[in-house]
């Protein structure tokens, strides 16, 4: 009987004992997590947009290109109204070009190309709407470019269309966030 009182005991303090660590590990999460969250910290892909910015028309050259859908997505994610229709009082993210460029890095003895750096080109604008009777303002100006290597292989031409696809998709994901990143920046 005292074996089997002791064995109970024992299973007692083994369960007690994890239940305390148990509590110290959801009361450490809290607390980091707490910690993180009061300094500001975000994940990631999540921008803070003025209240202007918070409904927003979406115009571009290339309406049904993938940049344009990139960053109306984006913004969906973050909480922003995109119109469908231009509101002469609602601002306008106005993407006026989007364009890739190649430059040869290094060729092959034979004369084909090796490797090459990707440019892609972004311009656009932000258009703050106006009240009637008051005058529009000049809309804001950005321009960036990101750059990329990629080294090509004639013997590979599959396989190295196929990455490159995923790089220019993977750069226009980038730009699309680069965009987000400038917008959460704005200051009227």
């Amino acid at each position: 009987m005292k074996l089997l009182s002791r064995q109970c005991e024992n299973h007692v303090q083994s369960i007690s004992s994890s239940s305390g660590k148990q509590r110290g590990h959801i009361f450490l999460a809290i607390l980091l997590s707490s910690l993180l969250s009061s300094c500001g910290f975000h994940l990631r892909g999540d921008y803070l947009l003025s209240d202007e910015l918070q409904t927003l028309y979406v115009s571009s050259s290339d309406v049904h290109g993938e940049l344009t859908r990139l960053v109306k997505q984006h913004l969906s994610r973050n909480q922003v109204k995109v119109l469908n229709y231009k509101n002469v009082q609602a601002p306008e993210l106005r993407i006026i070009s989007d364009k890739l460029d190649r430059r040869t890095l290094s060729v092959f003895q034979n004369g084909q190309v090796a490797e090459y750096e990707l440019i892609y080109a972004v311009h656009y604008q932000v258009h703050f709407g106006s009240n009637e009777g008051e005058p529009s303002e000049e809309p804001q100006d950005f321009r960036f470019e990101l750059n990329r290597d990629y080294q090509d292989d004639p013997n590979l031409a599959l396989a190295k269309s196929r990455e490159l696809s995923l790089l220019l998709s993977e750069m226009r994901k980038s730009a699309a966030d680069k965009i987000l990143r400038d917008m959460a920046r704005i200051q009227r």
